[in-house]
């Protein structure tokens, strides 16, 4: 079987790595942590990144930093990893699904344009198969005041120079992964003070260092404080030692994508949408649902990956006209691009796909 999503190992760099984490104090949050922060930070030319233990736990922080509250309108696209929308669900946010652009998947700028209210608090987008949202999205959230956090789970490899915050995914199947890990980007630096320590319970673990780790000062004062209530989000060096070997390698686990991605578009027959980071490449057919099946029988797994959010129970007060994505649905359909296939994988897959339609 070509599986649809494969893991990047790099296992003797790891086990190298690893090795040395095993011979000091740190395998919690630690030094490497903190490296892999500034690293991640260096390459895609962030200021302010935060470390967390999943892409999921970035956009709860990045949900709290906007101060998004019961009732508050937020606007939000449908097709997307649930791990988008249901932190909106448990702050009782109202939620409002945008419709996608038939030819990128991603929020489709008229209708955000007409949903968009006065009451309107927050936007999320998703680079929903790492392709970037539409630029005109953002001027139009920065000439309404209006705050942008952008899921770019998805788009891990390339920098996003629009939105207030950024989520990132280290989990298994990314271009490369922490096996379970997030990052929150900022755009200033008190948002990032805040953020950190929001990550660990509240508490200023800064602070705690320059006190020696210590409680209490010598006439027994307490030296450290919470004064809002946090998450334990934090990552740990054992995954950051991951996060930083993979981050190593960003550069060609990207191209390699690309030339999957190459490879599918000057053999397939059926319409393609695809970009960006090229962690999804989809494929638009007729009777998906047959091919599906004719592609398991070749030992090509294929699925649609993304359900939209408004099909499932936790949703069903949310629920609207999405004409395009109604379209969409009857078509859209994943197919493998990652590190383990081959060149003759890929014109394997995309010739079994031209003959079986």
């Amino acid at each position: 079987m070509l599986p649809l999503f494969w893991p990047v190992i790099y296992k003797e760099e790891f086990l190298e790595e690893l090795g040395k984490i095993f011979n000091t104090r740190w395998i919690g949050e630690g030094p490497k942590t903190k490296e892999f922060e500034y690293e991640f930070g260096k390459k895609f030319g962030y200021n302010h990144c935060v470390s967390v233990n999943s892409g999921t736990s970035a956009l709860e922080l990045a949900y709290h930093l906007a101060d998004i509250q019961e009732g508050d309108e937020v606007l939000t696209t449908c097709l997307t990893c649930s791990a988008t929308n249901i932190p909106l669900v448990r702050r009782k946010a109202k939620i409002v699904f945008v419709d996608i652009n038939k030819e990128t998947l991603t929020m489709d700028y008229d209708d955000l344009q007409l949903k968009l209210t006065p009451n309107t608090k927050a936007v999320i987008t998703v680079n929903l198969g790492g392709i970037q949202c539409d630029d005109r999205i953002y001027t139009l959230l920065k000439e309404r005041n209006i705050i942008s956090i952008i899921d770019c789970c998805q788009s891990l490899g390339i920098s996003e120079q629009n939105g207030d915050f950024l989520v990132y995914s280290f989990q298994a199947i990314k271009h490369f992964s922490t096996f379970d890990g997030g990052m929150l980007v900022t755009r200033n630096e008190a948002d990032h003070i805040r953020a950190k320590k929001l990550k660990w319970f509240g508490i200023d673990r800064d602070q705690k260092i320059s006190n020696d780790w210590k409680c209490y000062n010598s006439n027994r004062q307490i030296c450290m404080d919470m004064d809002e209530a946090g998450y334990k989000f934090h990552m740990n060096d054992i995954a950051a030692t991951i996060g930083l070997i993979g981050l190593k390698h960003s550069d060609e686990i990207l191209e390699y994508r690309k030339m999957v991605n190459d490879v599918y578009k000057n053999i397939l027959k059926p319409k393609s949408i695809s970009g960006g980071s090229y962690w999804l490449f989809c494929i638009l057919v007729d009777n998906k649902f047959e091919l599906l099946e004719k592609l398991r029988l070749k030992g090509i797994e294929s699925d649609v990956a993304q359900l939209r959010n408004d099909v499932f129970s936790v949703f069903k007060d949310y629920k609207t006209e999405l004409p395009n994505m109604d379209e969409i649905e009857k078509s859209y359909l994943y197919i493998p691009i990652h590190t383990n296939l081959q060149r003759w994988d890929v014109m394997y897959i995309a010739n079994t796909i031209n003959e079986s339609i």
